[in-house]
């Protein structure tokens, strides 16, 4: 899909003062435009891992423009990669790092953030081992008194296939999706919280930011250490959380217009309050 958009570099008083209240872009080739010159439509498709981030992010950046609209869809970092090349979006978001086989594509890191194990938070259950998850995601422990916790049966969450977070925790736990005996198989990040929150019993994994973001909202839900390192965007922003991942926004071709504005303004210092607000970790602080 295309946008609309209206480029004229200005060097007026308005571009200043517009240029004063973003903030500094965060590509030394940024262009800078007054009220009046972007306008048009942005359709933004991918992780949901991303999208809440995104959708604030579009939502200030509509307030700096008000002839732009960003739309915001979710469905995994597999359909923002889908949707990129085949047009259907103008830009997709990919929250793990960028494959071999997508070179073809423009990627841009706009964050960091970690994968988490969550539990009810009156699961008894403070900590797993590595193996431990491994034995349950694999059927091998399927009940909880067998580490620790109450006699009651495991409801193992999983990721749908597509999802940039399952791909991330087979890829750090060393296990193939065939492998994993799951009971209940969900999509967004949400839904697994929602799942996990409703079921005292159950074990899925989110992103640490949505986690936290939720925690801090009364969800009842708790991470999980993972190799002995508590899961937090601390720990994610000093680079000891062992499963964390860039979160990407990416393009089809070199952005240009009202594309490339929207891609410089998500990189950028000015939306760092956001990113934090988000319980994500900026690229550079």
């Amino acid at each position: 899909m295309s946008c609309v958009f209206r480029l004229n570099r200005c060097g007026s008083l308005v571009t200043l003062l517009t240029l004063a209240l973003l903030g500094t872009l965060g590509s030394a080739t940024a262009q800078t435009f007054s009220a009046e010159q972007l306008s048009g439509k942005l359709v933004i498709t991918g992780a949901s891992t991303l999208a809440p981030l995104i959708a604030e992010i579009g939502k200030r950046f509509e307030s700096h423009y008000p002839k732009v609209r960003v739309d915001v869809q979710t469905g995994g970092s597999s359909r923002g990669v889908a949707d990129v090349r085949q047009g259907f979006a103008d830009i997709g978001m990919v929250s793990r790092a960028m494959k071999a086989e997508e070179k073809d594509l423009h990627a841009f890191s706009v964050a960091r953030d970690g994968v988490g194990v969550i539990l009810h938070k009156e699961n008894p259950v403070q900590a797993l081992t590595d193996e431990q998850v491994v034995a349950i995601y694999t059927g091998k422990i399927i009940n909880w008194k067998d580490v620790g916790g109450k006699d009651a049966p495991i409801t193992v969450v999983n990721k749908a296939e597509g999802r940039s977070t399952l791909e991330v925790f087979l890829h750090y736990f060393k296990i193939r999706n065939t492998d994993v005996k799951a009971h209940v198989v969900i999509g967004d990040n949400e839904q697994g919280i929602k799942t996990v929150a409703g079921n005292r019993h159950a074990i899925g994994y989110v992103s640490i930011g949505t986690a936290e973001y939720d925690e801090s909202q009364g969800v009842p839900i708790k991470l999980l250490s993972v190799g002995g390192v508590a899961a937090s965007t601390e720990t994610v922003r000093n680079g000891t959380f062992p499963i964390s991942r860039p979160l990407h926004i990416v393009t089809r071709t070199p952005p240009v217009g009202l594309t490339k504005a929207f891609i410089d303004y998500a990189q950028s210092k000015a939306v760092h309050d956001i990113i934090k607000q988000q319980y994500f970790v900026p690229m550079v602080d």
